[in-house]
């Protein structure tokens, strides 16, 4: 990893892994606390995610990405990329709980459904904020 080009970009994923992992326990303690108390899986999942995308979007820009927009303008657009991450996610959950084994394990389609979004929101709000992908 003698490359700067990919160091850079392995110390930005860790970076957007420690933030993205504080917004997932945010996103799980929510979406279990919900579930809990009987909401259907994919609302939960929909609250849930809209508050841990919140907290995200103020670590990213704090600590991950160089911005290179006006705030204004990388906000809506990463508003807009996880609008995208949200229909993706509530679809994952509810395709999940089509089946009784995740109906039954809630936890295997939680990890399966933040495994997928990883990728996603990376690369996608790597572009809002920088301007590249690569």
């Amino acid at each position: 990893m003698n490359n700067p080009r990919w160091r850079e970009l392995f110390q930005k994923k860790l970076r957007y892994a420690l933030g993205g992992g504080l917004a997932t326990g945010v996103d799980y303690v929510i979406y279990f606390l919900l579930y809990k108390q009987g909401v259907l899986p994919v609302y939960a999942q929909v609250v849930a995610y809209i508050i841990s995308v919140q907290f995200n979007f103020l670590f990213q820009r704090a600590f991950v990405f160089e911005q290179q927009r006006s705030t204004a303008v990388v906000y809506w657009w990463s508003m807009a990329v996880s609008g995208g991450g949200l229909v993706l996610s509530a679809g994952l959950i509810y395709i999940f709980n089509l089946f009784p084994f995740f109906q039954t394990y809630q936890i295997l389609a939680k990890l399966g459904t933040t495994g997928i979004l990883f990728f996603y929101n990376f690369y996608a709000k790597r572009y809002v904020f920088e301007r590249r992908v690569w």
